[in-house]
């Protein structure tokens, strides 16, 4: 290779990097308008899933309300690009409205309302699932709740805390309250050697941090598409590993999306049969689902999932992280304890904040969003965030 040659591709790797940031920037509009740092809160649309779903509306409006756009394709899609980012099968995703409907799903399911044994959990699970349990609790449900140390949860209080009673430990894999991450091989090889099974909350997971649910030991596990699946509200997935599929996990609801084929046999003109109608059971994840799902959800799902193969959560990952931990290592000067652990690989960064609405106030005025609540403050860049997002944030703090 001659010299001049060599300089070129020398050049040409960082030429490249920097128009395919470009391009990603360009895909989210909302970043041209606002510092925006709160992914982890409510994930920006692309403009990719801004025309899929333009295209959904226009055929509904339009066009054929029927046509494959508008029917299962979507699903199906969303479905299986999912199944492939989570390292799961696509017989092992339910459609569900939200992670927590999917927690929900589990809870009954197991039949947790009964009342008997235990449940395991922790300060850092979300609080609309430690509401779950909590409410459960009136039907005779023991609930032990690990608290955090040095803000995390170790495996070994898990450890402590189950027992030959425990029915489920039910943890937020990447906790929204601080990134902490469990180390969900530990925490499966702990329950299931009690008999336990395991739940996880995968919301802050799913997208941004590189996921193998099967490899994991996870029995079960949910996700909204709203936040790092850079999709729309009302439209999730739930993993059900498929070994325990009704054998464990039983059925609680029931509708037309858990058959095919449904066949009357009781009216004129119908085909004979021994009983008055007939169907096929749907396999799968499939048998927890009920009725209508949101057919614009499964549009947009499948778009941004699309999105987010393409550019790769690896890559993903290796694109915020360094602004995720310059964030960690520069806020706590302005008085800002960081919570968030060092080790963490989740995209976000929290920190303790005394008096949150003057905070509030001065990040409003510098049109930087971030979350603040509870007196703790989350900043969680995305994809599309640079070194400047980061610089302006930061002297925004000044």
């Amino acid at each position: 290779m001659n010299l001049a040659r060599r300089h070129l591709l020398a050049g040409f790797a960082p030429a490249a990097a920097a128009a395919e940031s470009d391009a990603v920037r360009g895909a989210f509009p909302l970043a041209r308008k606002q510092v925006y740092l709160n992914s982890a809160g409510v994930h920006p649309l692309s403009t990719r899933v801004q025309r899929a779903g333009e295209r959904y509306l226009a055929a509904q409006t339009f066009g054929a309300p029927h046509s494959d756009e508008s029917g299962e394709a979507p699903v199906e899609e969303s479905r299986i690009l999912f199944a492939r980012l989570a390292g799961a099968r696509p017989s092992e995703i339910a459609i569900v409205q939200s992670t927590l409907a999917g927690e929900n799903i589990v809870a009954a399911g197991l039949g947790l309302h009964d009342g008997k044994g235990n449940v395991v959990t922790d300060e850092l699970h979300y609080h609309g699932g430690l509401y779950v349990y909590r409410s459960l609790e009136r039907a005779g449900l023991e609930v032990r709740v690990v608290k955090q140390k040095d803000w995390r949860i170790p495996a070994s209080a898990i450890d402590a805390a189950v027992d030959r009673n425990t029915r489920l430990v039910a943890i937020t894999l990447v906790s929204n309250i601080n990134g902490f991450v469990h180390d969900a091989r530990a925490v499966s090889a702990i329950a299931h050697a009690r008999g336990a099974r395991v739940y996880a909350d995968i919301v802050q997971t799913a997208g941004c941090v590189p996921l193998a649910l099967r490899d994991s030991g996870i029995d079960f596990a949910a996700a909204s598409t709203y936040k790092w699946l850079m999709g729309l509200r009302g439209y999730g997935f739930l993993y059900v590993r498929e070994e325990l599929q009704e054998t464990v996990l039983r059925r609680t609801q029931f509708g037309e999306r858990q058959y095919s084929g449904f066949e009357y046999h009781n009216f004129p003109g119908s085909p004979p049969g021994p009983t008055p109608y007939s169907w096929k059971p749907a396999g799968g994840g499939r048998r927890y689902e009920v009725g209508n799902v949101s057919a614009i959800g499964a549009v947009c799902a499948a778009e941004a999932l699309r999105y987010i193969h393409e550019l790769g959560v690896g890559r993903i990952q290796e694109r915020v992280m360094p602004l995720v931990k310059r964030i960690r290592r520069e806020v706590p000067r302005f008085g800002l304890p960081c919570i968030t652990p060092e080790e963490s690989i989740a995209p976000m960064a929290a920190f303790l904040v005394e008096k949150p609405e003057p905070l509030r106030a001065k990040l409003a005025r510098a049109n930087v969003a971030v979350k603040i609540k509870w007196n703790q403050m989350r900043v969680s860049p995305s994809v599309f965030n640079t070194d400047a997002d980061v610089d302006h944030f930061l002297n925004a703090l000044a």
